[in-house]
């Protein structure tokens, strides 16, 4: 059927032009790399024709997901060399970032192309935002969610196109991402141009099957498999499969087989390693589709002009392009967030009337609250569905409430569940989702690092994410080595995310608004003993439950217990958060007069001008973690104290947290063994005063 279809000349010739023009540039950038090397960069050459047949057929309301080696698809969206050629040589009107990542890793957000969200160099990481926006694209259309982009005449249904290179096709994550686009039938697009290569690793050595093959076995995700080097073919296959997505809303895998013709990059050249090069020529698209042009009825002599304009302007527009500005300096401080709407505290704390609630209620109802004023606000994770409504009951009701299609399951997938956010977040959702324990989140870190982390600031402010990722964290009732673990200094290790860790239900409630308003990404820890206030001692951290105005502004601690500066007496301040303010309030119970203690609240944004005030006052400081203290959050924060604090300070810095063990056991008595207590809090505190 594909081969009886023909495609009109004007569609040839613009083509042909582009690929023209990404020809030349590989050339051009060959014949000055001595200039254009300084940043590592890679081309399309022998990719362009699958490239560009994708590229002219997406529409502005399509998203796209380029990888490194896609500057011919760039070019096929409306791309001038010029605007690459800034990322090239990291100027600062870099269109993408501002001079922040490398060649061919585009961000854009224009009205008059398909949108292309942040994506990293970590190989097939963009699968699953990818496809995340592709879930976020079925949902909208679900609820009927419109916003200020859907307006416009749109005759044609959006999907998501998703690039990948063959080598990136064994990688763990996109097996999960090929799981759900088949298991929710999204409208999505995998293009895998395979020319069977990885660096110097050729496909007879690492992969079992091509990715054609390997897609069949994800029951619902259409495979089809095109020679990918010649222009013709690829159009109408591309054609095909895109008509297919937007009419039947159901995905698709296209495998173009190509050459390689140009370096892996220009850090790593092809006559290093490559044995199959005059094979792979032999396949070059150019020849191809300048032959298909002639048959449609284009002049050599018109041909070559488009050659020779092509060359002439890539040479100007690269002439052009190393007289632009660098980025400054400062440059460097910018779009590492996106301002947030909430600074101030608001609403009522402690409304008249109401009685104490548990900690897992006032986020329950603060989520509930979200989802009624919100059609863009869903939960998703492992077990948060309506049968069970999570593990910790966290999400009780909702599905009831809200509909399947609100607040669903998603299978065992961490990477997922967070990197999915990446494309919710960009299709105008607000997605809230969980790992069931802090040691489940392992498997997230890839994409909460590579992409939901720098997306604002490698977008140049373009894409921040706007997520809620909720972590039950802690030790309680024996939960052992699997359901214990404290990971906030991993976490706050993560430049790029606010990060949360209440002590109390209003708190977390509070926090939880602020969370859903501001347009960053954010990490909320949940220390699961503090849920239901059943640990001795944890009272404190069931509340009245705030209003549903309430909002409670990241980067603001607060003093739990306050002391008056004291001349007579040894004073110390204790600086913790989560189950730690509880510690520090049983130990503290018959020297109120002495121990002033600090909730952090929040890790980052951190409240330093109420830490060292608090300890400036006191001229002691011990801080208090579950973590096991060496290279912790905790260890850093202490010498931050004391390196601020030092000519106030009449005792070191202290800190206590879990013995430096690989893990927590099972057994109880080991348990608390390794873990502090009130009474080895209270034991530390007094080694402190009496320093």
């Amino acid at each position: 059927m594909l081969a009886e279809k023909t495609i009109a000349k004007e569609v040839l010739k613009e083509a042909f032009t582009k690929m023209c023009t990404a020809k030349s540039m590989t050339e051009l950038y060959e014949d000055n790399f001595k200039v254009v090397s300084k940043y590592v960069h890679a081309t399309s050459r022998g990719h362009e024709a699958i490239q560009l047949a994708t590229a002219m057929q997406l529409l502005p309301q399509d998203y796209a997901f380029p990888y490194y080696r896609d500057d011919a698809m760039l070019l096929g969206i409306g791309m001038r060399p010029y605007d690459l050629m800034l990322q090239l040589l990291a100027k600062k009107e870099d269109p993408f970032s501002g001079g922040r990542t490398y060649y061919s890793h585009p961000s854009l957000r224009d009205i008059d192309k398909p949108k292309i969200p942040h994506q990293s160099s970590a190989t097939g990481m963009q699968a699953i935002p990818a496809t995340g926006v592709a879930l976020g694209m079925q949902y909208k259309e679900l609820l009927d969610i419109n916003d200020d982009s859907d307006k416009k005449e749109q005759s044609k249904a959006p999907l998501a196109v998703c690039s990948l290179g063959d080598a990136s096709v064994t990688e763990g994550e996109i097996a999960e991402a090929f799981q759900m686009a088949a298991l929710k039938q999204l409208p999505i697009l995998y293009l895998v141009q395979d020319n069977g290569w990885d660096i110097s690793a050729n496909e007879a050595e690492t992969r079992a099957q091509s990715a054609f093959d390997y897609a069949k076995g994800f029951h619902g995700l259409e495979a089809m498999t095109i020679d990918g080097a010649n222009f013709t073919e690829s159009y109408l296959a591309v054609e095909e499969a895109i008509r297919i997505i937007r009419e039947e809303r159901r995905p698709v895998l296209l495998h173009a087989k190509v050459p390689l013709l140009n370096h892996h990059t220009s850090g790593v050249r092809m006559e290093w390693y490559r044995d199959d090069l005059e094979e792979a020529r032999s396949r070059d698209p150019y020849p191809v589709l300048r032959q298909q042009l002639l048959n449609s009825g284009v002049s050599e002599k018109e041909i070559a002009t488009i050659e020779k304009d092509t060359k002439k302007l890539v040479a100007k527009d690269l002439e052009e392009a190393m007289k632009a500005e660098d980025p400054t300096p400062e440059d460097l401080f910018t779009h590492d967030f996106a301002p947030t709407p909430i600074t101030e505290e608001q609403g009522e704390r402690s409304p008249e009337g109401k009685e104490e609630v548990v900690m897992v209620d006032c986020a329950l109802f603060a989520v509930e609250e979200l989802m009624r004023k919100h059609k863009e606000c869903l939960l998703y994770g492992q077990d948060v569905g309506g049968r069970l409504g999570g593990v910790f009951r966290e999400a009780a009701t909702l599905a009831e409430k809200f509909g399947d299609e609100r607040v669903f399951n998603t299978p065992i997938q961490e990477a997922f569940i967070v990197g999915s956010t990446v494309g919710m977040s960009a299709v105008g959702l607000k997605p809230i989702v969980e790992v069931q324990f802090a040691d489940y989140i392992w498997p997230g870190l890839n994409q909460l690092f590579t992409e939901v982390s720098r997306s604002c600031y490698l977008s140049n402010g373009k894409w921040p994410v706007s997520m809620i990722l909720r972590v039950p964290i802690g030790a309680y009732g024996s939960g052992g080595p699997y359901h214990s673990s404290s990971v906030e200094s991993v976490i706050t290790n993560i430049r790029g995310l606010k990060i949360a860790y209440p002590s109390n239900g209003a708190d977390l409630k509070g926090l939880m608004k602020a969370a859903y308003y501001d347009p960053n990404p954010v990490v909320i820890l949940e220390h699961k003993g503090l849920y239901w206030s059943k640990v001795k001692g944890t009272e404190a951290a069931r509340t009245i439950e705030p209003s549903e105005d309430y909002v409670l502004p990241f980067g603001k601690a607060k003093v739990v217990q306050q002391i008056w500066p004291q001349d007579e007496e040894e004073t110390l301040s204790v600086i913790t958060y989560g189950m730690g303010v509880h510690w520090a309030l049983q130990a503290t119970k018959d020297m109120k007069a002495k121990v002033e203690i600090v909730d952090l609240r929040t890790l980052y944004p951190l409240d330093e001008a109420t830490v060292m005030e608090s300890v400036k006052k006191t001229k002691k400081c011990l801080v208090v973690t579950e973590e096991p203290s060496n290279n912790s959050f905790a260890r850093a924060l202490a010498g931050k104290i004391q390196e601020e604090c030092f000519k106030y300070l009449d005792a070191p810095v202290m800190t206590i947290g879990s013995e430096n063990m690989p893990a927590i056991p099972l057994n109880s008595t080991l348990e608390q063994t390794m873990i502090p207590s009130a009474a080895k809090v209270k034991a530390k505190i007094e080694l402190l005063l009496n320093y």
